[in-house]
């Protein structure tokens, strides 16, 4: 009798088990088509904030690295993304250089799990709008509790210093990347 029992709880468990692992597959192909359009659009709207006259947005062939053109076809600049780890988990943007890989001309928070009120306030106007020209020939620098004092500086949130660090962080390794991508041309 045991035995009998254990078998069909078996059985039930793997009908079950078989039931959920094929509904996963069905739901998981009919959402990515969407879920791979959103984050397209996502994408397209995060560059067309960051470069305000831009007209068309080639991919090239460098990984998550495009070129920016105005409506005459002149290269604006590259947009590209670059993530990392933050305080609370990931950290994805989408930022800006212009065509000669000396200046940022902005970054958009893509996606990010900070603190609601200190680390999230990376997505916010006053920490982004630091970034519209800020000089890149030198690795970007961070401070604290002062006015920056150099054109590679940005102030750091008060109380997300580490989320604040972790842009910066993940802002100058993917420049470096990109300037190898680019600059091999």
């Amino acid at each position: 009798m045991f035995k009998n029992t254990a078998v069909r709880m078996i059985a039930a468990l793997v009908a079950v088990g078989v039931f959920s692992g094929i509904t996963l597959v069905f739901v998981y192909n009919y959402a990515m088509p969407k879920i791979q359009t959103n984050v397209k659009a996502e994408t397209d709207r995060a560059i067309r904030n960051i470069f305000p006259g831009a007209s068309r947005i080639e991919s090239t062939r460098e990984e998550d690295v495009s070129r920016v053109m105005d409506a005459r076809g002149g290269l604006l600049g590259y947009a590209f993304t670059a993530e990392g780890n933050g305080y609370q988990g990931c950290i994805k943007l989408i930022a800006g250089v212009d065509a000669g890989l000396s200046g940022m001309k902005g970054m958009e928070v893509i996606e990010s799990q900070e603190t609601p009120g200190l680390g999230a306030e990376i997505a916010g106007g006053t920490f982004k709008e630091q970034f519209k020209g800020l000089s890149i020939v030198h690795p970007i620098e961070y401070v604290k509790n002062r006015k920056p004092q150099k054109p590679y500086q940005i102030e750091a949130l008060t109380g997300a210093t580490i989320s604040s660090r972790a842009v910066v962080n993940i802002l100058n390794r993917r420049i470096r990347e990109i300037r190898g991508l680019l600059k091999g041309k």
